[in-house]
């Protein structure tokens, strides 16, 4: 089933959650020991993450190095299939323009269709590590809106090489959104125009970035439906639980600490206590959204299964 269709025929807030695949070397069980976990919450559909390749440089017997892309995370289509076939729950795969050509893509795609996943959220990617800003590659996409009209061109049956037949692909596509606007646009005004010329192209629905104060998202979504961008906006939620995170989070994601939280996070002395204050704010987050009928939370997990269950059970 689409995200689109759960949405609009759940009487309630729904909870989705976003898993990373295990680091190469690890099993399809270290998947299945995260599902076991989360799927007594019954989420609609669970997201996978996609990672592009990364670098590293092997010392050839000659002396030289040898530059080497290697994909520490890989795996996103099969894992996907193998959520679905075991827990009977929609899998929605990441595709990201980021380390991929537009053959691959348009391989993943087939291949997602033929299992019969019919959800993809589409993003362009971070720059490589080693990149000061997003290079795409030679034969791939440079922008978001570029692979959501790769996806839509499918639904007509439509391939790279103009080959046109009877397969027709018909995805349910998300997007991702920037309550706090993307760190790379001037401003959130534009951030916007390009978030509608993405709907306008075939996106079906949004999930946003993480943000801590829950008013930024309402003003958000209203800015969207001022634009006429009236798709579902589903917000993204994450626990602060290390102290590290109150200026690793900022930085990395470009995202605001409200000054309540800050102030109450700056006072505990250890881990455990920043946890406890990063659950319980996340709690009253949910609440709050719940209360006000946001279609879904959708919670990066990171792995934390333990912290994103305690929330759960406590504001749902």
């Amino acid at each position: 089933m689409k995200v689109t269709q759960h949405i609009l025929e759940a009487n309630k807030t729904l909870a989705s959650f976003e898993i990373l695949p295990p680091l190469k070397g690890n099993g399809i069980q270290a998947v299945y020991d995260i599902m076991d976990r989360l799927i007594e919450f019954n989420p609609p559909f669970i997201n996978v993450t996609s990672h592009r390749e990364e670098f590293v440089y092997k010392k050839r017997v000659s002396g030289y190095f040898e530059k080497t892309a290697i994909r520490k995370r890989p795996g996103t289509v099969a894992i996907c299939a193998a959520i679905m076939s075991k827990y009977k729950v929609d899998a929605v795969p990441h595709l990201i323009c980021g380390g991929f050509t537009k053959q691959e893509t348009e391989n993943a795609l087939i291949d997602l269709s033929f299992l019969g996943i019919q959800n993809v959220l589409a993003l362009r990617g971070d720059a490589a590590k080693h990149e000061p800003r997003f290079i795409a590659d030679p034969n791939g996409h440079s922008y978001a809106i570029e692979l959501i009209q790769q996806i839509v061109e499918m639904k007509d049956g439509k391939f790279l090489d103009d080959t046109m037949g009877a397969f027709h692909a018909d995805f349910c596509v998300g997007i991702a959104g920037y309550p706090e606007k993307h760190f790379e646009a001037p401003n959130l005004k534009i951030d916007l125009s390009y978030l509608k010329q993405k709907v306008q192209q075939g996106a079906d629905y949004i999930v946003t970035q993480m943000f801590f104060d829950n008013q930024t998202y309402y003003n958000f979504v209203k800015a969207c439906r001022e634009l006429d961008i009236n798709v579902p906006i589903i917000p993204g939620l994450k626990p602060l639980t290390k102290r590290s995170q109150l200026n690793l989070l900022p930085s990395m994601f470009k995202v605001d600490i409200p000054d309540l939280l800050a102030d109450e996070l700056r006072k505990c002395t250890n881990d455990a206590d920043f946890r406890q204050v990063g659950i319980d704010w996340l709690v009253e987050q949910s609440k709050d959204l719940i209360k006000n009928n946001a279609p879904c939370l959708h919670y990066y997990t990171m792995g934390d299964i333990a912290t994103i269950g305690e929330v759960i059970q406590r504001s749902m």
